[in-house]
């Protein structure tokens, strides 16, 4: 899947000044996480989410074009917990995938700001092997589009995936990204570094790409 941005390159607390200024006319989602229902729900990640994200994530076909996920049960619910701490700071806020029948989240998708006033952001997402191909990314990674661009001030929102990762890649041009570049070397696993693709969404396109859906939709 995507790479998944790490808990050190996330950490912006320098940038925690503004984030009074980002809820400005918006839902005060750093206080009340904004439950996103539907085919799939979207939640906050709760500490009893670790057992299930430890077993989905740290899977060599999921892990290789991520950065290194924790590796224990303890791990992930440390990065739950940071989670939550990044999102009442205003600067980050992720949304645990959660299926229907089941109540544990088996993949995640984050939103982390990359300027003071939050109008450029990156996203990332990572989701069980078992439940790729099933159209539950697309479902899921529209919700949280919606919510970027209609609750935050975003108006670019930035997506890294190494090269050789044609799902993710596919993924995000089906969802309506474009290519901007290739960045050389720009991923690092252990001793191997990797070219990855740079795409974006910005806020007009996406009012544009749906309005042209429900239009699809009504002829």
């Amino acid at each position: 899947m995507l790479n998944l941005p790490s808990t050190q390159t996330i950490d912006t607390p320098a940038l925690a000044a503004s984030a009074e200024a980002c809820d400005a006319g918006r839902s005060n989602w750093r206080k009340a996480f904004p439950l996103l229902a539907g085919e799939v729900t979207l939640r906050a990640l709760r500490a009893s989410d670790a057992p299930t994200l430890l077993a989905m994530l740290t899977t060599e076909e999921v892990a290789r074009f991520i950065s290194p996920p924790p590796t224990t049960v303890e791990g992930f619910e440390a990065f739950i917990a940071w989670t939550h701490r990044q999102q009442a700071e205003g600067r980050y806020i992720c949304f645990g995938i959660v299926l229907a029948g089941r109540t544990d989240a088996v993949g995640l998708i984050q939103v982390r700001a990359l300027d003071q006033a939050f109008g450029l952001a990156e996203w990332g997402f990572a989701i069980g092997s078992e439940f790729w191909g099933t159209g539950i990314f697309q479902t899921a990674a529209r919700a949280v589009l919606n919510f970027a661009f209609a609750e935050l001030p975003v108006s670019r929102l930035e997506a890294r995936a190494v090269t050789e990762n044609g799902r993710g890649n596919g993924a995000l041009r089906k969802i309506g990204a474009c290519c901007d570049a290739v960045l050389r070397q720009s991923f690092r696993r252990g001793a191997t570094r990797m070219d990855q693709m740079l795409w974006s969404i910005g806020r007009q396109d996406w009012i544009f790409m749906n309005a042209a859906m429900r239009k699809g939709r009504v002829h």
